[in-house]
Formats: C-alpha cells, structure tokens, sequence
C-alpha cells in the first residue's frame, strides 16, 4: 500500500473560519475544566459522592483523550470540515444531555458521550491549520491555537463560577453544560465558512493500534483518577500494571505496520522521530500536566478552605487568566525571531517558576487568612510563565509537521495535552486530598504548588533542547 499522498491544497482559512475551527479546542478544554467550581453543587443536588463525582470529571477526560487520534484520522478520511460539524452537532445534544441529567449515573454517562463528540471535533482545529495556511499566516494561527487552548482551561473555572452563581432560572450547575447549546448553533451556522480538507488516498482505520492505545490510555488514566474515591480496590492495581504492556505493545505492532506498509499505522513512528515532536511534545505535556494539577487544587482551596463562593473562587483566578492572555499575545512576536521559541519558552518557565514559588510562600505563610489582594500576585506571574510556555511549546510540537500528516498529529497533540492534563489532575489531586486528611488544607497546597514548582523547574531544565523554532 502506497502512502497516503496530499491533496491539492484547499482555499487558505480566513480569521473567521480560524475563529469558528477554534471552537474545536476551546469547547472541549473549557467544559473539562467548568465542572471543577460546580462539583459541590452537583454533590448536593443528585447526592452524587466522592466516587461518581471523580467520574463526572475522569469520565470525559478519559473518553476524550482515548478517542482524539482516531478523531484525527477520521477527518483525514471523510473531510475535516465534516466531521468537525459532526462532533460540534454531537457536542451539543451531549451537552443538554448533561444539563438535563436526572441523576449522578445518568450525567456520567453524558459525559462521556459528551468527550467522544469532542473527539471527532477538536483534532480538525489544528489539521485544518496545517492544511490551508503556510509560512508566517499558519505560524501565527498556530500561536492563536495554543493561547485559545490556554485562556479555555483558565476561564473555564472562571465562567464556571459565574454561572453557577448566577442561578438563572434556577438552573443553578446545569447551565454550565446548557450554555453549550447556543454557542454550537451559532458555530454549525458559521461553519461554512470554513473550507473542506481531506487527504487525497485515506488509509483505513488502524483497528489494533486503535485498541492498543485505548487499552493502554484507559488503563492508566481511569484508575488514577478513580482509586483514590473507591479505595484504591484490586482492579486498580490490575490496571497500571496492564498499562506499560499495553503501551510496548502498541509501540510494536505499529513500527511494524509501517515498516510492512501492510496497513497505515493509527500513530506513525517516524512521525515521533520529528524534531518538534520528539523535544517539545513530552515538555507540552509536562507544562500541562502540572496546570491541570493547580486548577484542581486550587478550586477545592478555594471553596473548600478559604468558603469562597463559586463565583469569588472563580474571580480568584482572573489575575491568572489575564496574565495568560496577555503573556500568549506577547510570546508569538518574541518567538518569531531567530531562535527566539526556545528563549520563550525558557523565560516562560522561569517566571511561572518565581510565581509559584511567591504563591507558594504566601499560602504557608498566611493560610487561612488569605484574600484575593494576597493570592495576586503570585497567580500574576505564574499566568505570564504559562501564557508564554503553552502557545509556544505547541507551534513547535507541529512546526515541521508535512500537511498530510495533520490530522494525525493534530490528534497526537491533543492526546498528550489532555493526557497530561488527566495525569496532573490525578497525581496532583491525590497529592492534595491525601495530605488534606493528614496535614490539613493549607499545607496540603503548599506541598502540592511545590511539587508542580518541580514539574516547572523540569520543563526549564529542558528547554534548551527545544528545536530553534
């Protein structure tokens, strides 16, 4: 079987197909990270527990990262355009599924129906970028990319917070998923305008790599999520112990379907041997793993410890969010210059590492006594060093990505950002809720920013291994 060969390249993206294509990324990121303020609400209302609870959230994050590459592959085949239509429409009758949930079970089960509708949507965001744009227009649409996917994780808690307290109609947590529902109509409407890509010769669907990868993501994501709610029972420990083999074993028969051309692997090799793949990729999910550790620590502090309400635990994060914003538009002019990624990157560890180490010192030292006049500015700084690594680490990931291999590595790339985000949230969240029983909440988010503080100071030590950009 011959490669798949490109496709003569379709009409270029203009800003406002750009702007709808990143609805791809942005809905999804945002609605993992919304539910975090109104967990407590849903608690009371479905009588939920700690158990489903995790589920509501791992349910997604699981199902979302498990399905994003052959989501990617998918709009290879039939068309990005389309499928990015089809997992738009599905996300939002998922969405008023999850709003109109009768129940704790009945939510879980939207969820991840919810995340497997994401996943034929998001990965047409960034293959439909590689395919339409070049030189400098895709470089600073790339850039757009990483700071749409950022300001979604931030403002999710944010916005999150907002409309639970805002109470519309009584709708109280549900209007987090409701919301949903106009803005995908309004996204199908404006689609359009965006224009169809396919590759030319469509490889068939990889069914054993397809399950390996699936095999290999669930049985290392789910119960790191679950076992800390269900007590860490046998079939946890049964399934990290399956998660390395099934990982070798996916790395194995892959290399072997390209090597044979039998069939089009669903996660080529050599697509891991680029530069930007090979060196950015793992310190993007490192970056990331660590955010979506501090998000869940911190919206728990917030409500839990400091009895901020949803809406001020959400406000407490603006200074964070701004920063960002500001950090992702500045990063791309500094980045364009010669060698100028690396250097990007480099300060942006560097300052989100003084930020969490402020931020830090002010919890140890002024737990429980804390405003948000005190939370400030550390979350300011820590902001900018996030807002300048995200958009940057990911530019470089795709940077010499040939275009017909978009839809896959657009795939893999989300993949390894929502992954991380699941394992942070995890590894993190069972730090602080462990030493929260021991210690008590304050030193439970002291120890748990130190540790992302290590995650950070890996990601500077690294840095100076990144491509030039």
């Amino acid at each position: 079987m011959r490669p798949a060969t490109p496709a003569p390249r379709p009409s270029s993206l203009s800003t406002l197909g750009l702007l709808i294509v990143l609805l791809g990324t942005a809905l999804p990121q945002l609605d993992f990270f919304i539910v975090n303020v109104a967990l407590p609400t849903i608690d009371r209302d479905l009588n939920a527990g700690p158990a489903l609870l995790e589920l509501v959230v791992a349910g997604y994050g699981v199902g979302y990262a498990v399905l994003l590459v052959l989501g990617g592959r998918l709009g290879d085949t039939f068309g990005r355009r389309r499928l990015f239509m089809v997992g738009l429409a599905g996300f939002g009758l998922t969405s008023l599924a999850c709003g109109l949930a009768p129940d704790a079970w009945s939510l879980v089960a939207a969820r991840v129906a919810q995340a497997a509708t994401a996943a034929l949507m998001a990965p047409q965001t960034l293959a439909t970028i590689q395919a339409t744009m070049t030189g400098e227009r895709r470089a600073r649409a790339m850039s757009v990319f990483g700071a749409a996917a950022g300001l979604a994780m931030v403002t999710g808690q944010i916005l999150g917070g907002l409309l639970v307290w805002a109470d519309l109609a009584g709708t109280g947590w549900r209007l987090v998923f409701l919301l949903n529902v106009p803005v995908v109509l309004a996204g199908l409407w404006l689609a359009r305008r965006v224009p169809e890509t396919r590759t030319e010769r469509p490889a068939t669907v990889d069914v054993p790599g397809t399950v390996l990868l699936t095999v290999a993501l669930v049985s290392l994501l789910l119960p790191l999520t679950e076992g800390r709610a269900t007590g860490w029972p046998l079939w946890t420990w049964v399934s990290l112990a399956v998660a390395p083999a099934a990982a070798v074993a996916f790395f194995v028969v892959e290399r072997r379907a390209e090597r044979s051309w039998a069939r089009v692997p669903l996660v080529p090799p050599s697509l891991l041997r680029l530069a930007g793949m090979r060196r950015a990729l793992p310190l993007l999910a490192l970056c990331v793993a660590g955010f979506g550790g501090f998000m869940f620590a911190m919206a728990v502090a917030f409500q839990d410890g400091l009895a901020f309400s949803p809406v001020r635990a959400g406000v407490a994060l603006a200074p964070y969010a701004v920063a960002f914003l500001v950090a992702s538009l500045l990063g791309p002019r500094l980045a364009a210059r010669p060698g100028g990624a690396r250097l990007v990157v480099t300060a942006g560890a560097a300052a989100q590492a003084v930020g969490i180490g402020v931020l830090a010192l002010t919890v140890w030292v002024g737990w429980p006594d804390l405003g948000l006049l005190a939370l400030t500015p550390g979350l300011l700084v820590s902001g900018f060093g996030q807002g300048l690594q995200m958009p940057t680490l990911m530019r470089l990931v795709l940077a010499d990505v040939p275009a017909e291999r978009a839809g896959v590595a657009g795939g893999v790339l989300t993949t390894a950002t929502q992954s991380g985000i699941a394992l942070g949230v995890a590894l993190l969240g069972a730090l602080f809720l462990a030493l929260v029983d021991s210690a008590g909440m304050g030193d439970a988010l002291t120890a748990t920013l130190c540790a992302q503080l290590a995650a950070v100071l890996a990601v500077l030590a690294l840095s100076p291994r990144l491509p030039n950009g």
